[in-house]
This record gives C-alpha cells, structure tokens and sequence, in this order.
C-alpha cells in the first residue's frame, strides 16, 4: 500500500499515523513544515512539506496513493466556505491525475443536510465532489470533538459550559483518537467499494446539560451549561477580530443543529466509539484547570 495522509499532526492525523506505522505500512504524510513531525516518527513516515492550499503540490504528494486520507484544514479565507471550495478543488484534482482508488474523507454530523448548516455545509459539499468521481470513498461523519472544550478552558475554570447549540438536546460527543481508530481501519482495509458513510459517534449522546454533569464529576467542580444567543455570539467572535463569513459560519453551525436537525446515521455498533467524555476530561482537561 501506499497510504497518504493529510494534517498528519493533528488530533485525528497523528493518531492515523502512529496506528498506520504500528500495522506496519510506511505513509506518506502532507505536513507544512516537516520539523512538526515527532522525531521518533520522521525515520518510519516519509514527510513531503506540502501545502493543500497549493494545487500542484498536492498533486505531486499524492502521486503513486492508493488510498487517502483527506482532512480540511482551516484555511484562514475571510469565507470559510470558498477555503472548503479551493481545498476540494485541490482534492478533486489529485484523485483524477493520479487515479487514487481509495479515498477516506473527514466529514461531519450534519454534512448530510447539504445545506443550511454554517461552516459544515463546506465538508457536504466535498462529500459531494468526492461523489462524482466513481472512486471508494468513504465519508466519516464524526460528532462533536471532545477536544473542542480545550479551547474552553477559561470558562470551563469558571464553572461555565457556553454554546449557542440548544443545551438539553443531544449530540454525538467523540475523542478525536477513536476517529483515527476508525480511518486508520478504513485506510487499512481493500474489501469496501462504492461510496460508503461511516459515522463516528463516541460511546453515547450526550447533550450540552448532561456533559456538564460529566464534567462537574470529572473536574471536581461544578460546570452549568448555558445557552448563548446568536448574537452573543457574534459578538464575542467579531470583539476576537473574526470577519463577517468567518462569524456566520460558526453562527451557522449552531443555528442548523438547533433548527429540526436529526441525523441520517443512526447510533450502531458499528458508529460508537469507547472512549467515554469523563475518561477524557480526566486524562486531558483536568490538568489544566
């Protein structure tokens, strides 16, 4: 195999790629600046320093795969949207050129939707690029990261779990590694044709009120969810200097998952994870409040 694999660096990327290195395979991971790269890794990866904003480059980083794994990275375009656009784009065009057979695509919960969705509505529509291509492809619609309370350390130290989302209806929760668990079995695997989704939903829903449950007992302090208006919201994002599409984006995410949204994959075997938010807060989040 010859196994490419983008954001190599993080926090599903590097799990992809030390479980690929553990089976055996030598990937080929894009990375901006090789130095990210850990050092006890960099002898058993080969690193091609590649931008995937950069269309040749990422074609000449792929050439010879025989599978991918593709992850949008944040591109820092005033609309997030025409980032996912160029990005795909860039994908579109490597698969074709070098007839990669295989591709695994980091998707989301709710890119089903289409449109209607903030910044997810970016990933729906590379599902839908990848479509078109008549290669296996495999969408993962993964739910929401724990890593994501990471950036709420301040509040969360506050005893405050803020979202725009509605706080007492559920939501897949998952650890990012249990999603490099799951790619790294797809990536791994030549038995799946056709166009295949595979979501990716953590041990159990939870929603932003009983992850606060989870985390007062995890944290050993008492952690509210609270429910921020919109434009509480944007304000917030605009006061950190976002611009308007950036901030409508985000906007968008939470005002889509409150407004009827329920999602096409359904809960199975094969789409829970074991990995539980209490683990991960302990392992990960309490140390640093």
């Amino acid at each position: 195999m010859s196994i490419v694999v983008t954001t190599p660096t993080g926090h599903v990327g590097s799990r992809v790629t030390h479980l690929l290195v553990q089976a055996g395979e030598r990937p080929r991971v894009l990375v901006r600046s090789a130095a990210r790269i850990d050092a006890a890794l960099r002898e058993r990866v080969e690193v091609v320093e590649a931008d995937q904003l950069d269309a040749d480059a990422v074609v000449a980083a792929t050439r010879g795969a025989t599978a991918l794994y593709w992850v949008a990275p944040p591109t820092g375009a005033d609309d997030p949207l025409e980032g996912y656009a160029r990005l795909a784009a860039n994908l579109v065009r490597a698969v074709r050129e070098n007839a990669i057979p295989r591709v695994v695509f980091q998707s989301s919960v709710g890119a089903e939707r289409r449109h209607g969705m903030g910044d997810i509505d970016g990933l729906a529509a590379t599902e839908v690029a990848l479509d078109g291509l008549g290669v296996a492809v495999t969408h993962l619609r993964c739910g929401y990261f724990f890593t994501n309370l990471l950036l709420e350390v301040e509040s969360l130290r506050g005893g405050v779990l803020a979202t725009a989302m509605a706080i007492d209806r559920p939501l897949p929760w998952v650890d990012p590694r249990d999603i490099g668990e799951v790619a790294a079995a797809r990536l791994l695997s030549t038995t799946w044709t056709g166009r295949q989704v595979q979501a990716v939903h953590g041990p159990r829903d939870l929603s932003f009120v009983e992850a606060a449950g989870v985390l007062s007992q995890a944290l050993g302090r008492r952690i509210a969810a609270v429910q921020s208006s919109d434009d509480e919201v944007r304000a917030a994002l605009a006061q950190a200097g976002m611009s308007k599409p950036q901030i409508e984006a985000i906007v968008g995410m939470a005002a889509g998952m409150r407004e009827g949204f329920v999602a096409e994959d359904r809960r199975t075997a094969a789409t829970t994870t074991p990995t539980s938010l209490d683990a991960w807060a302990r392992e990960h989040l309490r140390p640093l409040l």
